[in-house]
């Protein structure tokens, strides 16, 4: 067993190839195979954003505090809050981030295959973000 203490995991800046706007993520767990789950508690400022990605086995959001959005390639957006739960599923492209005028926090799990979670696609514009 290992108990990794809150604040012992340095924050990053969401890297600006990835996200529009002010984004940290603060690691949760990043698991050692046989094991593929990672984790992370990411926070976006208003109107910041993930760029449009896919995930190779899908992926869980949980909003944990404040007001955003998610939207899948050709779908609605659609508004997240406190409580709510997003299931991506494998290989859809998505994206996701705050409300305009709104912080948002969300935790994010997901798995890896082959060695890899995420596979990052082309910036999310304000158009499509609906700024």
């Amino acid at each position: 067993m290992e108990i990794r203490r809150a604040g012992s995991q340095p924050s990053a800046k969401g890297p600006a190839e990835y996200f529009t706007g002010v984004v940290r993520i603060d690691p949760l767990f990043d698991r050692e195979d046989p094991a593929r789950a990672t984790a992370g508690m990411v926070t976006f400022e208003p109107c910041a954003r993930t760029a449009w990605h896919t995930h190779p086995l899908g992926q869980t959001l949980i909003v944990t505090a404040g007001c955003g959005r998610v939207q899948r390639w050709d779908g609605p957006i659609e508004e997240i809050r406190p409580g709510d739960t997003a299931l991506i599923a494998p290989d859809e492209k998505h994206w996701h981030g705050a409300a305009p005028t709104t912080a948002m926090t969300h935790i994010a799990i997901q798995e890896k295959l082959n060695g890899k979670n995420v596979d990052w696609l082309e910036k999310v514009t304000d158009e499509q973000y609906g700024a």
